[in-house]
């Protein structure tokens, strides 16, 4: 088994990256992705736009071009198609990381799906969107509930209760209300997320005051069943008859993978990766954290366009690492 200067987990934009800065520096790499190339954003809704504009994404010298401002999730998964073409990139699709460990000369060692690696440095660029935040209510794993949303079709003349009350539970509300599904929001907070895509925000509000899009505020889901849901608001129990619950509740990094090495985790609620600001290198020396994954729990701190530059940092410092040993 050949060992490798660096082992990249994660296909998406950011473990892109990793793998083009590596290449640059001449360094042994490759990239393992659990599923299809850039796979968070093949899962996003098919119709979805990024908050980001193209220039923003923009990375390893390519430009983003995109028809309008904000590309398109079909455009964002042409281009980084491209950019893995153009570098001819080292990347093994369809295969998971499983299990990680460090061995007593310092390298590490990962079996997945399909083999085995040795190498001297592992990147973890797995970001966050693999796991949902569970409702943890009965009834939460009957099969008219998901927690991913791909297309409005399936729930033409529906009724539906979103849950959430951020970017993706609004464009899942407005998406299948336009399809004639009937909608209903529950939503925890007091107001719809005012975080919400600006362009986005006056058109939800708007359907919810003229009764459009019903919605239950300060309100969680206490119970599913096959065609009704028991929701709790502050004005008491409400049953209301229900044929699919689209769980809009957010997504959570994999910790699993990180605890397998022992990556520090802050003691707050937000279990924040311990790791150095500079090189991007964790509490376990040679493992480096790029992309969201970095900010734990606070999934809203970190995204494409301001986490490209790990990739470059943790790439620079490998390379000196390797250079100083000789």
């Amino acid at each position: 088994m050949n060992k490798l200067d660096v082992l990249i987990i994660g296909g998406g934009p950011i473990g892109i990256a990793c793998g083009v800065e590596a290449e640059k520096k001449g360094l042994n790499y490759l990239i393992i992705e659990k599923g299809v190339l850039t796979n968070s954003i093949f899962h996003y809704p098919s119709n979805m736009t990024f908050f980001s504009t193209s220039e923003k994404l923009e990375m390893a010298d390519i430009p983003f071009m995109s028809i309008a401002n904000k590309p398109t999730r079909t455009e964002a998964l042409e281009y980084y198609r491209r950019i893995v073409k153009h570098y001819r990139l080292r990347i093994h699709l369809y295969e998971e990381a499983l299990t990680l460990m460090k061995n007593p000369e310092g390298v590490f060692e990962v079996l997945t799906n399909k083999g085995a690696y040795r190498a001297d440095h592992l990147v973890m660029a797995t970001g966050f969107y693999d796991l949902p935040n569970k409702m943890e209510v009965p009834g939460e794993d009957l099969p008219k509930v998901s927690h991913y949303y791909k297309e409005p079709w399936p729930y033409i003349g529906q009724k539906i209760i979103v849950v959430g009350g951020g970017n993706s539970a609004v464009d899942v509300a407005l998406e299948t209300w336009r399809k004639g599904a009937d909608v209903t929001m529950v939503v925890m907070k007091p107001t719809i997320d005012q975080t919400v895509k600006y362009w986005v925000l006056p058109d939800i509000e708007n359907r919810i005051k003229e009764g459009s899009i019903k919605a239950y505020f300060n309100a969680t889901i206490s119970s599913i069943e096959a065609d009704h849901v028991w929701v709790e608001t502050p004005d008491g129990s409400v049953k209301l008859p229900n044929d699919f619950v689209l769980a809009m509740t957010g997504y959570r990094p994999n910790f699993a993978l990180l605890d397998q090495l022992g990556v520090a985790l802050s003691l707050d609620e937000h279990k924040k990766p311990c790791y150095d600001n500079q090189s991007q290198e964790s509490n376990v020396s040679g493992l480096y954290l790029a992309g969201v994954v970095c900010g734990g729990l606070n999934t809203r701190e970190f995204f494409i366009e301001n986490t490209i530059v790990h990739a470059a940092y943790i790439m620079n410092d490998i390379s000196a690492k390797k250079k100083a040993i000789g």
